[in-house]
């Protein structure tokens, strides 16, 4: 047998287990949960990559963002030309050790998961994007519990992502997909800044 055949051979019997795979997977009939998390870069970026996917697929998106404050960026700038597909409520004041003031960090994501709650509940979204609520919950400024208990109101239309690193444990066990971004290397731990357009 030669490589060629060797490799077809091999090959028909990985379609063949994919096929049958595909085959006994079940549509699941509700949105689905999903995690980005892990102290790599990218948790945003795959998150704004599916927003990316649902518009083209004309979908109803939704997007609160629970840290990030209001400097320009990169996607918030692409994404207002979708401004009847998308809904962007950007609700952070910044990075935690910017504030320094517990209790408006607080208030502030609480009043960001209120927006997130009836956005989720309204039924009319097919994706929402939670930006940075892993952080908010990793200082517990939101409580876990709360924060499934609004993931279970939901509309079962709405598929949800919820970006950030050190996702709780609750979280990850709730999601139906968790994908850990690992650091390997990073500019900034070589004193380079953050780059317009690869960044932000």
């Amino acid at each position: 047998m030669t490589d060629a055949q060797a490799h077809a051979k091999k090959m028909k019997v990985e379609q063949a287990a994919h096929r049958k795979r595909v085959a006994n997977a079940s549509v699941p009939g509700r949105g689905l949960i999903l995690v980005y998390t892990g102290d790599g870069k990218g948790k945003s970026s795959s998150a704004f990559g599916v927003i990316s996917r649902a518009l083209g697929w004309g979908h109803k998106v939704g997007v609160v963002q629970f840290i990030k404050g209001t400097w320009k960026t990169g996607e918030r700038q692409f994404f207002s030309r979708f401004e009847d597909q998308l809904d962007w409520h950007t609700m952070g004041e910044g990075f935690t050790w910017d504030t320094q003031d517990l209790d408006r960090d607080i208030a502030a994501a609480e009043a960001a998961f209120d927006k997130a709650r009836a956005i989720l509940a309204s039924g009319d979204y097919d994706l929402v994007v939670l930006d940075e609520i892993n952080i908010a919950l990793r200082y517990d400024y939101l409580s876990e519990a709360a924060v499934i208990e609004g993931l279970e109101a939901r509309s079962a239309r709405t598929s949800v992502i919820l970006t950030g690193r050190n996702a709780k444990p609750g979280i990850c066990e709730y999601a139906d997909l968790v994908s850990e971004m690992r650091a390997v290397k990073h500019p900034f731990d070589a004193g380079i800044k953050a780059v317009r357009g690869i960044d932000y």
